[in-house]
């Protein structure tokens, strides 16, 4: 059942619950103000091509510490004025806290919380009714985007790699691609693993990827590649938008979609 966790142990929990989580990783919390800890977390998971969310509600940071979070290529930053709630989740594990994601809570206050795990029969309903809430709060809260003033160029160190060079789909001798099977198919990629799969805007996920996000069905759940041209979305597609805005309208021309 659901546990009781003090300022101490709460820290140490979410630093697990990061370090630990799969696929999905959900961090709200009005407050950002990251410990060098919770930065090599995220650096960490970044590095393992998962994408993070990241819901936040006052724009307090310096523009380096946001710089650092735009610059993890898989951290997807959401803004929502009205937030006030302290939730971080992964598959299995949820802490709701009053506890921010404020280095000075995390060292001063004293603060309190609950870990709930998905995995325990007795907080199975309630992970669910709180994860449906969470996912609500970021589905509704907009995407934040830091735009650097001009005479302050980003330090190279984070920097965004340049995406690869994705293989264009191939087209048959009337110069547009179709979706037809066996020769001739046009080539897609899965918006979760970025591999090959048949282009299909109502299959953008390979058959193991599929199998993964069926188990939440989450339409709007934040993905890493573009169907359409294979590059790294950022968190911009998902099931529900598998195409990056900037490739909609080459997409339509190439496959005659409407």
């Amino acid at each position: 059942m659901a546990k009781f966790i003090n300022t101490r142990k709460a820290v140490s929990e979410i630093e697990d619950l990061i370090r630990n989580a799969g696929e999905r990783l959900i961090l709200v919390s009005p407050y950002l103000k990251l410990s060098k800890d919770f930065r090599q977390l995220l650096e960490y998971r970044n590095g393992k091509d998962k994408v993070t969310t990241v819901v936040f509600g006052k724009q307090e940071l310096k523009p380096d510490e946001m710089r650092f979070l735009q610059g993890l290529r898989f951290v997807v930053l959401k803004f929502n004025e009205d937030l006030h709630a302290k939730c971080y989740a992964n598959d299995d594990k949820m802490i709701i806290t009053s506890l921010n994601l404020y280095e000075f809570s995390m060292a001063n206050n004293k603060e309190m919380g609950v870990l709930i795990d998905r995995n325990d029969p007795a907080d199975a309903q309630l992970f669910k009714d709180a994860m449906d809430e969470v996912d609500f709060i970021q589905t509704t809260s907009q995407r934040f985007d830091f735009v650097a003033p001009k005479h302050e160029p980003l330090p190279s160190a984070v920097e965004r790699p340049h995406p690869p060079t994705a293989k264009a789909p191939e087209r048959p001798a009337n110069g547009k691609a179709t979706a037809a099977s066996g020769a001739g198919k046009a080539v897609g990629y899965c918006i979760r693993t970025g591999v090959e799969i048949p282009f299909n805007i109502e299959k953008p996920l390979s058959h193991d990827a599929y199998k993964k996000w069926s188990q939440y069905g989450d339409a709007d759940y934040a993905e890493k590649f573009c169907h359409f041209s294979g590059e790294p979305s950022h968190g911009e597609t998902s099931v529900s938008r598998p195409i990056l805005k900037k490739n909609w309208k080459k997409a339509q021309e190439t496959h005659g979609l409407r």
